[in-house]
């Protein structure tokens, strides 16, 4: 009968396996079907939030620009640099639109 030492041991090695997969599985989002590409989308939201967003839209009119965060993009320290460049990137990069 093995101890209850090991036992832990084996148990926390398992949950620590398995959430490094739920994190990596977070991270790397599937493949996109139009082939737009991931990383483009998440430096174009740096370089002004709103902008990886309407990349993975299709680029296009105006219709197709998140027009709030783009336009929130301008405020100092929340849009570019803070909070909304790195909440765009962040949507940008898994493939969002809006």
């Amino acid at each position: 009968m093995p101890s209850l030492e090991k036992v832990l041991v084996v148990v926390c090695l398992m949950t620590l396996l398995a959430g490094m997969a739920v994190a990596y599985d977070a991270m790397n989002p599937p493949p996109r079907a139009d082939f737009r590409d991931p990383d483009a989308a998440m430096w174009l939201s740096i370089a002004h939030p709103g902008l990886g967003e309407w990349y993975n839209a299709g680029w296009g009119g105006w219709a197709r620009l998140n027009k709030k965060k783009f336009y929130l993009g301008f405020i100092p320290f929340y849009g570019w640099p803070g909070y909304l460049q790195v909440r765009s990137a962040i949507d940008a990069r898994r493939g969002k639109t809006w």
